[in-house]
């Protein structure tokens, strides 16, 4: 097992999956403090990096590409603060950092993880019922609907047409848009049978955002509705990835000297003190078993 503990979150990797869960710090961002702790499956995994710098340096995950709603609802347009998949790490614990990044991708590469799209949704998406209020208005999801409730700030055009509730069956896409210099954000529903979409600001179908604080809570709702909609695989014609074409797997002897070599970094991290004595108990363990 390899764990990380820091005021901006703990990682802990078990060989199989990696369990995220943001700190408690002050500037922990209200996006992953309502996310709570994430289960990333090895499967789920594309790769993993750690970047140093002067005072800190940050952790980084890359997921596959169509395994996580959060990410496929966003589209790549969570800032930095808001990424889930990252973690600061102060500099003196850049070792630990290293040798977490080094225990996954021993794992990605013994496991044959391929880093290739995938055709579905590997974490589940934020539970569910959930709200979010930001903008011009309250998204509410609670599995089956999706309510759009507005408030005083609400374009009367758009106020006028009162809540609206829309059943999960009649949606067909979703998109969250973050604020951006002095073009407004919006969190919006395609609608089966609306016709065409209305700038934000008056489509009945969208919360307008502003570039407040709470506006990423609107990314939340989306990502529950994108994980209980279709695969974007499945109708895009993509050849499916959960069953890969078969790659060699390397002879059990080159397994083995893998593993020796990881048990002999390890001793050399010991000893130089970057791991103390349970950090490298834990993580003899955890390649004796693989051996």
């Amino acid at each position: 097992m390899a764990e990380i503990i820091q005021k901006d979150g703990t990682w802990i990797f078990d060989g199989d999956a990696l369990r995220l869960t943001p700190g408690r710090d002050r500037n922990v961002s209200v996006l992953r403090r309502a996310l709570g702790e994430l289960t990333v499956p090895l499967g789920a995994l594309a790769g993993i990096s750690f970047e140093q710098g002067k005072r800190s340096g940050r952790l980084r995950l890359r997921l596959r590409d169509g395994a996580d709603p959060l990410l496929q609802a966003t589209g790549g347009r969570l800032a930095e603060p808001n990424d889930p998949y990252q973690l600061t790490v102060e500099s003196e614990r850049y070792g630990v950092a290293e040798y977490v990044v080094d225990e996954v991708r021993n794992a990605l590469l013994l496991d044959q993880v391929p880093a290739g799209p995938v055709d579905g949704y590997l974490l589940p998406g934020p539970a569910v019922p959930l709200s979010a209020s930001a903008g011009d208005g309250t998204a509410s999801f609670d599995g089956e609907r999706v309510r759009l409730e507005w408030n005083w700030k609400t374009e009367d055009a758009k106020a006028s047409a009162g809540t609206r509730c829309l059943a999960l069956s009649d949606i067909t896409g979703v998109e969250w848009h973050p604020a951006v210099g002095l073009e407004n954000g919006c969190l919006r529903f395609t609608v089966r049978g609306a016709g065409t979409k209305a700038p934000p600001k008056y489509d009945p179908h969208a919360v307008e955002l502003w570039g407040f604080k709470k506006d990423p809570l609107m990314a939340l709702v989306a990502a529950a509705v994108q994980a209980r909609l279709g695969h974007p695989a499945a109708s895009s014609g993509r050849p499916s990835a959960k069953e890969p074409p078969a790659v060699p797997r390397p002879a059990p002897e080159a397994d083995h000297d893998a593993l020796l070599r990881r048990l002999r970094e390890l001793g050399d991290l010991h000893r130089s003190g970057v791991l103390t004595d349970d950090e490298f108990a834990l993580a003899k363990q955890a390649v004796l078993r693989r051996m």
